[in-house]
């Protein structure tokens, strides 16, 4: 491991072009670094490869260059499946991973297929990918009797770079090969996203300090029919990139487009804690993974800004906020990285939101600070959140990661002020060990949604956790590797309440056919509730086991299946009541180009326990429900050449509530049983979409797209609502039904 710390010079003579073709020409590669030193990492053996594997990594004003060829021996079968971006796959492919500061802050994965289908994202965090964010680079592949290559080229100007005096650059990079039929992963260096350290272990290496300005400004115009209101409506707006060095980047909107041409997964939400949905709005993703500080738990949605949150549901309840414009600045000044958000809504309800973040890293620590701010005047409401997180790696085996913050709400003239911090240890024992600890506080009046996304306050959490991974297994076992994890956990809230004490213990596995296998058994003591009853009190909770399983089983011939069984207990009922839910899903490809999928999942809670109100402003009212729900998913593909996509995708649920008990709520947090005040329920809803896109250019679309749905409630004492019936009834739902044509380009100036 001691290659991972030398700082590896790139030459700098330049002299031949690189020509984005996906064949590997003797003389543009000449200057290049060599790679062949790759090694196993899925499984995480570090090995040397099965498979040779070389790669070149060069330099150049035009950006960062890399190659890579794959030999794979005639009798391992190759993949060529080709996918939409970002959509993936068990395919054969390569990645190249870029932290173009150098600090671990913020990474770029950029990822081609044997089919030359591409995806791309950021990393944070550490191991955190996300893979909302798109760019502007080059690829090409090309295949031959021995295997298949790939070219990469990055522009400089794909992302803000820290200022250098010296006149080259430290990056740090990973290069890595995935072969699909089997799943193996071979990485330079040889390191892991399932480490604890990943970003920041990646290999250093001093480039030319080369630099690229551009201007990109994409207008969008889109065209809705709105078939139920019988009207139609244009709109349009445009997003602006600017990068006039590598030290500044400006990224501007004005009148963004809501994402209408991507749609969101049907869910069905009864509890306290909302849904949370990824955005793919361009401007929202540009250079957002700077502002990315994650704060709340161990769960990677909760963060201090949720950009759903901008154009999201007003204030007023009267739909969507309509976002007049919006300004994002990341740069660079004296060793400082700085990032400024700002957005504004429209209307008299619509909100202002701003956001001001800072980094510096100085030897083995890492500090940040952000303040963000929302303006909410309908509500009468500013709510200020600040925030400081410090990262100390004293060693390559052991990080630790802590956060503090603090907001300050004024409302109608009331000052709402409280703070939270949390604590993430982890320590890498050697031999395939690992333990991590995580502290988590947050109190009471801690309220963050303004702008960010917390699943709850006042909230106090302590976690404990060991696993070791085994890769040595016999070669006739089925299990490429084992990765097992033991935890122990308390929760309570901020006032000692225990919520519940919890143990786990799973096994995470990846098989020789290139799929995964994952078991997991927990179980929670008996403790309190205090989120069923919407703030009006605490509900005493049983013992609740569970336990989970699934299983991936990747494209064998022209099939794919994926299953998944959940057993658990989360009512009032002891463990022979538990929730039982499975999930099946095939995939049939009836080409490398065009495949079908159908997913059906199927759930029986025999003791729903759910918050029903309070009764005339007397106490909390709940309600347990025998509750059957079916939820159907089928989707088709066809990418039609390489410019051209079509998308069907259709999603429906049908779900029936049957009343058991009423209950009160008492002054020792038992349930008191009443008489039964609560009626039957059923729910249908149904989304279904048709969507055309043709590619004019990089980040320019031509979208023509269908989209049809609804949601139906019913309540109704001793109704007669099944499961299967409400499915069937949701395909007749017509509560929407529009015609959308969009288009994009992006001119580069």
């Amino acid at each position: 491991m001691l290659a991972l710390a030398l700082l590896v010079p790139l030459p700098s003579l330049a002299a031949v072009p690189v020509k984005v073709d996906g064949r590997i020409d003797t003389a543009e590669w000449a200057d290049a670094r060599h790679v062949t030193d790759f090694r196993l990492t899925q499984p995480l053996s570090r090995e040397p490869a099965p498979y040779p594997t070389e790669a070149w990594i060069k330099a150049t004003p035009e950006g960062l260059a890399v190659a890579f060829h794959s030999v794979q021996p005639p009798g391992i079968e190759r993949r060529r499946q080709r996918s939409q971006r970002d959509q993936g796959g068990q395919v054969d492919r390569v990645n190249l991973y870029v932290d173009f500061d150098g600090d671990g802050r913020t990474g770029y994965n950029f990822m081609v297929s044997l089919s030359d289908s591409i995806e791309d994202g950021t990393i944070t965090n550490e191991n955190q990918f996300n893979h909302d964010w798109d760019g502007n680079w080059r690829h090409a592949v090309s295949e031959d009797a021995s295997g298949w290559s790939a070219e990469i080229l990055v522009p400089w100007y794909i992302a803000p770079m820290q200022k250098t005096q010296a006149d080259t650059r430290r990056i740090t990079v990973q290069l890595d090969r995935v072969v699909g039929v089997t799943g193996e992963r071979m990485a330079w260096p040889a390191v892991s996203y399932a480490d604890a350290r990943y970003l920041s272990a990646f290999q250093p290496i001093e480039v030319p300090k080369y630099s690229q300005s551009l201007l990109a400004v994409t207008p969008f115009v889109v065209g809705v029919f709105d078939n139920v209101a019988h009207r139609a409506k244009v709109d349009g707006g445009a997003d602006v990139f600017w990068k006039p060095n590598g030290q500044f980047q400006l990224s501007a909107t004005l009148n963004p487009d809501f994402g209408q041409v991507e749609s969101d997964q049907l869910v069905v939400n009864f509890g306290a804690v909302e849904t949370f949905f990824s955005d793919k709005r361009p401007f929202f993703t540009e250079n957002q993974s700077f502002f990315d500080v994650p704060f709340g738990s161990l769960n990677t949605a909760n963060r201090l800004i949720y950009t759903r949150r901008v154009g999201g549901a007003r204030d007023d309840n009267q739909g969507a906020g309509d976002v007049t414009a919006a300004v994002k600045l990341n740069g660079s000044a004296g060793g400082t990285t700085y990032g400024v958000f700002a957005a504004t809504e429209a209307d008299e309800v619509g909100r202002d939101f701003y956001a001001l973040r800072a980094t510096r890293d100085i030897g083995s620590q890492g500090f940040g600070a952000m303040v963000t701010r929302v303006d909410r005047p309908y509500l009468d409401r500013v709510a200020t959140v600040g925030e400081f997180d410090h990262r100390w790696t004293p060693s390559s085996a052991f990080t630790v990661n802590s956060t503090i913050v603090g907001s300050t709400v004024d409302q109608a003239g009331r000052g709402i002020r409280d703070t939270g911090a949390q604590v993430r240890v982890d320590d890498e024992l050697g031999g395939g060990r690992r333990q991590q600890l995580y502290l988590l506080h947050l109190g009471d009046h801690l309220q963050l949604n303004d702008f960010g996304y917390l699943e709850r306050n006042n909230f106090n959490y302590a976690r404990y956790e060991y696993s070791r991974r085994f890769t040595n297994l016999p070669a006739s076992s089925m299990y490429a590797s084992h990765q097992w994890r033991a935890a122990a956990s308390r929760r309570s809230n901020d006032h000692g309440l225990l919520i519940a004490n919890a143990v786990a213990v799973s096994r995470s596995s990846e098989t020789r056919d290139g799929g995964t296998e994952y078991a997991e058994f927990s179980a929670f003591s008996s403790g309190n509730d205090d989120l069923v009853t919407r703030g009006h009190g605490a509900v005493r909770m049983p013992v609740r086991p569970s336990f989970f399983y699934e299983r991936d089983l990747p494209r064998r011939g022209r099939w794919g299946f994926y299953g998944n069984l959940n057993y658990a207990v989360d009512g009032l009922g002891d463990w022979r009541q538990g929730r039982v839910s499975t999930e099946l899903s095939t995939r049939y490809f009836v080409s490398d180009s065009a495949n079908v999928g159908l997913t059906v999942s199927v759930q029986h809670n025999p003791e729903w326990l759910l918050w029903r109100g309070t009764t005339g402003g007397g106490p909390a009212s709940l309600a347990s429900y025998r509750s059957n729900q079916v939820f159907v998913s089928a989707a088709g593909t066809w990418l039609i050449g390489s410019k051209q996509e079509l998308r069907v995708k259709l999603e429906a649920i049908g779900l029936d509530a049957k009343a058991l008990r009423s209950y009160d709520l008492g002054a020792d947090r038992r349930v008191i049983p009443v008489a039964r005040r609560h009626d039957d329920f059923g729910l249908d809803n149904l989304g279904f979409q048709v969507r055309y896109r043709y590619e004019l250019a990089p980040l320019s679309d031509l979208y023509i797209a269908y989209v049809r749905g609804g949601s139906l409630f019913e309540e109704q004492f001793d109704g007669q609502f099944r499961a299967e019936d409400e499915l069937r009834d949701s395909f007749r739902l017509r509560d929407s039904e529009q015609f959308l044509v969009k288009l994009a380009y992006r001119f580069d100036i």
